[in-house]
């Protein structure tokens, strides 16, 4: 009786313990993240006002990232050299197409043009773009950081040779404040400045001129 006894204990504990689990993994929900910006009033656009911009529409290449922070978790800075991935702050889609969605929507914006990446018939005159990325830097309360390679090149239709190119590196830095949802904010913006200089190059390839890199 008393081996029973300890048994059917032994039993409740187990439960209980099973129970405390399920209720401490309940109270961590996931948080979701995306880069992409929200929607803005066409009307309030302020690159509307911006005279002669690009009316080619672009194609934007996958966006490369580096391996250290290709993760579903944010990816942040710990100090001088530790990293630390947060298991319940998450982003929505692969870093890499997180990028390369939000580079496309503020392009579409300074270009007050279309990306036609996903659609057929692009041998017509177009813009095309590509981005790789070397540094994506987290540090909550501080700073939201990219450093990148791109290029932009007019590409004439069949004539794939014939348009001018320019290759060029950017470091985009954002201060930011406490919590994750500034720090992603932070990177953000850092995109769409990082939009702005690639519009304006290739605005100026678009009017024939060869530009000079922007300054970093």
């Amino acid at each position: 009786m008393i081996r029973a006894g300890l048994f059917h204990h032994s039993k409740r504990l187990l439960g209980w313990g099973i129970a405390l689990t399920l209720a401490g993994c309940a109270s961590a929900p996931l948080h979701y993240y995306t880069l992409v910006p929200p929607a803005t009033d066409p009307t309030s656009d302020t690159a509307s006002s911006s005279p002669a911009m690009a009316s080619l529409p672009f194609e934007l290449l996958p966006v490369t990232v580096p391996a250290q922070v290709d993760q579903p978790q944010l990816v942040v800075r710990d100090g001088s050299q530790g990293v630390a991935l947060l298991n319940g702050e998450r982003w929505i889609a692969p870093l890499g197409d997180e990028l390369r969605s939000a580079l496309s929507t503020d392009l579409a914006r300074q270009l007050h043009s279309q990306d036609v990446s996903a659609l057929p018939g692009n041998d017509k005159p177009r813009l095309r773009i590509k981005l790789d990325v070397r540094r994506f830097d987290s540090l909550p309360g501080s700073y939201a950081l990219i450093d990148a390679s791109w290029s932009v090149r007019v590409m004439h239709g069949a004539n794939e040779g014939q348009g001018g190119t320019l290759s060029c590196n950017s470091r985009v830095s954002e201060t930011v404040g406490a919590g994750y949802d500034a720090l992603v904010q932070g990177h953000q913006r850092a995109i769409g400045r990082l939009a702005a200089q690639i519009a304006a190059v290739a605005q100026s390839l678009v009017n024939g001129q060869m530009p000079a890199c922007p300054s970093t």
